[in-house]
């Protein structure tokens, strides 16, 4: 029913945590520390997190995006690699040019590198869980010889996969897959080869894993589940198959309140509300004031897991000061000076 203003009510189910990771927090971090001690411009091997309202702010700070080193002119200045990984072959290149680079892999990410070099260390045949293509995939397979390294993404592909020793295999998994479907890829490996070796530890990193959880817990009944975070963010778009699985009618992935389906929202609707991890927050402030500029809305927080994790970056920036508005841009709490949600 319509408030006493006439607005119709509406209530969110907002997840917690959602947003910014700690792996994201720190490489975006790298990058507005090294315009401090650099200065512009500051090179960025592919984009830096998959959020074009990050990718954008950086650009206004100075940071250049390259597709490749090959794009990055000889003039002094430094590269960063993104925190999805590189393959071994970049680094190596930068240090052939004599370059200056910064390494902004997520520790996760890194952690499953060092898994994979594991596995091969003591003779196994490597499996990647992961989709073909995604910059992560394509950095954990150059940490390795080629051909070392045997890319898993359906339950299919566990069904013709034939190795050489079915008895010395291991694998390891993109850190941003539904673990759902991790799950049943990892069953069917196992179940047709019962000596292959699992990683260390949990290849899917925790802020993919809590994410999940909290959409799960808050999808049954949902009319709409909305995910903010960009289409070629893996951890967003897992989110919303997630939210459809657990009971939401329609999981969608938004960038900013231009792309809500505000006509589709009925009076009394019950929303979902959940972010990638490489959504800054005021994306997600935007939205909630946007329904509310419409709505009589409702907050009912959904609360998995308490996050505490903290990724220092590396040594030759920490003592580079950051100002105010630079930590609310780097913790994706408010835009840079200027600059307003889009």
């Amino acid at each position: 029913m319509p408030d006493e203003n006439g607005k119709p009510s509406l209530t969110i189910r907002l997840c917690e945590p959602r947003g910014f990771c700690a792996g994201v927090d720190r490489a975006i971090q790298i990058v507005v520390l090294a315009l401090k001690r650099y200065g512009a411009p500051v090179y960025v091997r592919h984009e830096i997190v998959h959020n074009k309202y990050v990718v954008d702010g950086l650009r206004d700070m100075g940071a250049v995006f390259v597709k490749e080193l090959t794009d990055v002119p000889d003039d002094g200045q430094p590269v960063v690699f993104s925190a999805h990984g590189v393959p071994k072959s970049v680094p190596a290149e930068a240090e052939r040019r004599e370059m200056i680079y910064l390494d902004a892999t997520c520790p996760l990410v890194s952690k499953v590198h060092k898994q994979a070099m594991r596995h091969l260390r003591l003779g196994r045949q490597v499996l990647l869980i992961g989709h073909r293509g995604h910059p992560e995939v394509i950095g954990t397979m150059g940490q390795l010889p080629e051909g070392s390294v045997v890319l898993i993404e359906t339950e299919a592909d566990v069904a013709s996969f034939e190795p050489a020793d079915p008895a010395s295999i291991g694998f390891v998994t993109q850190t941003t897959l539904s673990v759902d479907d991790t799950a049943g890829i990892v069953e069917a490996l196992q179940r047709k080869f019962p000596d292959m070796q699992a990683p260390s530890s949990e290849s899917i990193c925790y802020a993919t894993t809590n994410r999940q959880d909290a959409v799960k817990a808050s999808a049954a009944g949902t009319d709409l589940f909305i995910i903010v975070g960009a289409p070629n963010s893996s951890n967003s778009r897992r989110l919303v198959e997630v939210a459809e699985r657990a009971g939401s009618k329609r999981g969608l992935l938004v960038q900013g309140a231009a792309d809500l389906p505000l006509g589709d929202i009925v009076d009394g609707a019950v929303i979902g509300m959940s972010a990638g991890a490489s959504a800054p927050e005021i994306l997600t402030d935007e939205i909630l004031a946007t329904l509310r500029s419409r709505f009589e809305v409702r907050i009912e927080l959904v609360q998995t897991a308490i996050e505490n994790e903290n990724f220092p970056v590396m040594r030759a920036l920490r003592d580079v000061p950051l100002t105010a508005a630079d930590m609310a841009f780097v913790n994706g709490d408010r835009p840079l000076a200027g600059r307003r949600a889009n």
